[in-house]
């Protein structure tokens, strides 16, 4: 009998703080809770039948007493609080090396060297800076000077942000490359490089455009994915998955631009794919709504995926399992425009499992031991898993 496995990944939904949140600043953050106090309550009738609100408390989304899924939040052993670790521990591996952030900007060294390999005239910003606001404070200046918009965050990452019309779309992806491989390559080593392309006439109407793309760093060891690949089934990835992972382990990937495309593409390769792993990871709530500080559009977002989930749910077959969680928090209501430490909601659907309590898990890799334990691969380096806790009828 073909199995498979899906985990759909919410970038940046959040259930609340981790115990070591005070060491980044996150005490008191809750994405989901927050955001729901500050529209007044949130409407999730599919995710509730699930069991969310038996995760945390969510206004508007009460417990129930019998769930559809089985469900538990998950703690983050590895010490960053950004997307690549997030999935990469997802994907079982023991994250042990943290990356290294620039609070103060980058070193003139590091810059000089992407001036030189790049062929720019300079750079603007280059320091922890909001995406949006660095294009409303630094755009025009971008395109009278040619001087691409270099500035960071909390997280290991080398943001670049361009005007389409001043460096076309394949130019900005170009030196990105050449920062990854030629810059970041060894040491010094960062997370992520990030393309951040915009548009617009001046700083009142400048706007990111849906062509981001993520330079990741490539995980260190075999992931489930390279695993799952290896025994000959299929995985598949949506979104991001594909940059955060730099391909390894993917048999097809498609890079879509929204939670929209996302889902749609979730749909289409659930009647494409027989077995295997599909991984999605839908960044709208991260990108568009978490590091924006707009709680109204991450509320929104999140009631669409909600009216969009029975259309993923009726595509699955009964021996499916789908995995709904999240990578880290990155709550709109919190000071400042980074990602937070909290720890991540876990939903297991499946049509034949049990709607059981998994507590909180210690690592997020308990879904990759839990997706080998199902699928019969050779297990993660990382994770426990939990299905014996879910197995109703689910066939050995």
């Amino acid at each position: 009998m073909s199995k498979r496995a899906i985990i759909l990944v919410l970038d940046g939904v959040g259930v609340g703080a981790l115990p070591d949140a005070s060491n980044y600043g996150d005490i008191g953050s809750n994405t989901i809770s927050n955001v729901a106090r500050v529209v007044g309550g949130l409407k999730l009738p599919n995710l509730q039948k699930l069991g969310i609100g038996n995760i945390v408390k969510i206004q508007g989304v009460p417990e129930n007493e019998e769930n559809l899924a089985a469900f538990g939040k998950m703690a983050e052993i590895a010490l960053d609080k950004d997307s690549s670790s997030g999935h990469w521990e997802i994907a079982g591996l023991e994250v042990k090396q943290k990356f290294p952030t620039y609070p103060n900007g980058f070193p003139c060294e590091i810059l000089d060297r992407f001036i030189e390999l790049t062929n720019v005239p300079g750079v603007l910003c280059n320091k922890p800076y909001s995406g949006t606001e660095a294009i409303k404070d630094f755009g025009e200046e971008h395109i009278k000077t040619r001087k691409p918009i270099v500035y960071t965050s909390a997280d290991s990452v080398f943001q670049i942000a361009a005007h389409e019309d001043v460096y076309p779309i394949e130019k900005l992806y170009e030196i990105c490359h050449i920062t990854r491989e030629q810059i970041f390559g060894g040491d010094p080593n960062i997370g992520r490089i990030i393309a951040r392309p915009f548009l617009g006439n001046d700083k009142d109407d400048f706007y990111r455009t849906g062509n981001r793309k993520d330079y990741s760093v490539a995980p260190p060891r075999d992931t489930l994915l390279d695993i799952i690949k290896k025994s000959g089934l299929e995985v598949a990835g949506v979104g991001k998955i594909e940059d955060l992972f730099d391909f390894n382990g993917l048999t097809k990937s498609i890079h879509t631009k929204t939670n929209q495309e996302g889902i749609e593409q979730t749909i289409a390769y659930l009647q494409e794919i027989d077995s295997g792993l599909i991984f999605i990871n839908l960044v709208d709530f991260d990108s568009k709504w978490g590091h924006r500080n707009d709680a109204e559009g991450f509320a929104k977002g999140l009631e669409y995926f909600d009216s969009s989930l029975p259309g993923i749910l009726a595509n699955l077959k009964d021996e499916d399992l789908l995995f709904i969680t999240a990578d880290h928090g990155c709550d709109p209501t919190m000071p400042g425009t980074d990602h937070t430490r909290e720890y991540i909601p876990l939903l297991v659907y499946g049509k034949n499992i049990l709607g059981t309590d998994l507590g909180i898990r210690s690592t997020f890799s308990d879904i990759a031991a839990t997706i080998s334990d199902f699928l019969k691969v050779e297990m993660p380096e990382n994770g426990t898993s939990f299905l014996k806790d879910l197995q109703k009828k689910i066939e050995e």
